[in-house]
């Protein structure tokens, strides 16, 4: 297609006798430019999120609470019990302990019956004062 066609000039010598065709807005204008950012809102707002969360927390640490005021009982009632039946096991060993020490007596005796001098159950250290043995065996290799 030519020029001439396009303008419906027929016959132009030039480019020079083209008519000014200058473009334009078409009628009515055209429609505005969208240029904001319009970000629809979905779901729940900042401070609903902040609100839940916090929600939670508290609940989360109520709980915690609970459950330490529950464990802290429990532990007390432990305690507790132990505290009712510990004279009982102390005498439980005590009776244990005399039993072994009148062994190790006995044994002490047989041994040493050679020895000029020998007081049996007498400390061999000059301290005063009575230790009991650090384990719960006065003697273990020899019983």
């Amino acid at each position: 297609m030519t020029e001439a066609m396009i303008r419906k000039k027929p016959g132009m010598a030039s480019v020079k006798d083209m008519p000014v065709l200058q473009d334009g807005p078409p009628p009515g204008g055209f429609a505005p430019v969208r240029y904001a950012r319009r970000i629809p809102t979905k779901g729940p707002s900042a401070m609903a999120i902040f609100l839940a969360a916090f929600g939670a927390f508290s609940w989360g640490m109520y709980q915690v609470g609970q459950g330490n005021k529950i464990r802290r009982a429990l532990k007390e009632e432990k305690y507790a019990a132990r505290r009712a039946i510990l004279p009982v096991l102390q005498a439980e060993e005590d009776e244990r302990f005399v039993q072994e020490w009148k062994k190790y007596l006995e044994y002490e005796a047989e041994v040493m019956k050679d020895v000029p001098g020998w007081k049996v159950g007498e400390s061999v250290y000059n301290s005063g004062k009575w230790m009991p043995p650090a384990t719960g065996e006065l003697r273990p290799d020899i019983w």
